[in-house]
């Protein structure tokens, strides 16, 4: 499916390009003498955020990282969404997991369409940088929740809603980072000395959006981190104490089992006619197994 939108009074076009067949996409970037190389990059569902220009073709393009508003395996993903510049030609390619940013697009040009083309792409890139701000605060709400249930009980499906988390902040950690590099790398190239104060302001607004991203994702990040390696302690201290309560009943059972097989021995003993003979060997043993019973006790805490 493509939309054609003009604004800027008719100045400019915005493109979006729904679509997930391959074919479909190259005839349309053939149709406007797009390069090859962007056709690919547009179709690779795990390109990294990064910008090519083709100077031949006048083509400036942005490949930037969305993030999916569908859990995948219990955890959010991200993935990337191309925008395209070719003379008056705004193009966006999208697909069904980040259509959702087109219609938010279309959302502020329609109340904005006095932009300009530059000023509605670092719009466009500022409105998806806040788009992962819910996102993190959903994931930091969770935290809190299963963090208060597994101070209840340490059972292992909060521990992997806990893993799930982890990884779904990696996603976002790497995602945020690269698209910061991606403007960084818009300003020291010769696109940005063409733009006008507005627009550059407009860059700018993108760019400090970016940075608190980075910020807060990494901060949800070294959270969780923190959190799973405190649970992991707290595990490894329960397993040490399980570890040395059967240690210690090991070593206490074995009483019984000694003074019973001593006595059980087939050759003259002590006790041997004796009557109450098995009395006197159970009261011996539990004897001395209360004895080291306190021995070890005395040990174990130290």
């Amino acid at each position: 499916m493509i939309t054609k939108i003009p604004f800027h009074n008719g100045e400019y076009d915005w493109i979006n390009i729904n679509i997930d067949n391959p074919s479909e996409l190259k005839k349309f970037y053939d149709a406007y003498n797009i390069d090859d190389e962007i056709v690919a990059y547009s179709l690779d569902r795990n390109e990294r955020a990064r910008l090519e220009y083709e100077a031949e073709t006048n083509t400036f393009a942005l490949f930037f990282n969305v993030p999916n508003n569908e859990k995948i395996d219990d955890h959010y993903e991200t993935v990337p969404m191309t925008f395209l510049i070719k003379g008056s030609q705004f193009i966006t390619v999208t697909n069904g997991k980040n259509q959702y940013i087109a219609d938010k697009m279309k959302r502020f040009l329609d109340k904005n369409d006095g932009k300009t083309i530059f000023e509605f792409l670092f719009s466009s890139l500022f409105l998806i940088t806040d788009t992962y701000f819910p996102f993190v605060e959903e994931m930091d709400a969770d935290r809190k929740m299963i963090n208060d249930k597994l101070k209840e009980k340490t059972t292992k499906q909060n521990l992997l809603s806990l893993s799930d988390l982890e990884t779904g902040i990696v996603y976002f950690v790497s995602a945020s980072k690269q698209n910061l590099v991606l403007l960084e790398q818009v300003k020291t190239h010769i696109i940005y000395r063409t733009l006008n104060a507005s627009e550059k302001e407009q860059f700018e607004d993108a760019v400090i959006e970016a940075k608190q991203l980075v910020e807060m994702t990494k901060l949800s990040s070294q959270i969780l981190q923190q959190l799973s390696g405190t649970y992991n302690n707290i595990l490894n201290n329960n397993l040490n104490d399980t570890i040395k309560i059967l240690t210690v009943l090991s070593i206490l059972l074995t009483i019984p089992t000694i003074i019973t097989g001593f006595f059980g021995m087939n050759m003259p003993l002590p006790l041997e006619h004796n009557s109450l003979g098995w009395v006197t060997t159970i009261l011996i043993s539990v004897v001395v197994w209360f004895v080291l019973a306190y021995v070890l006790r005395r040990l174990l805490r130290r």
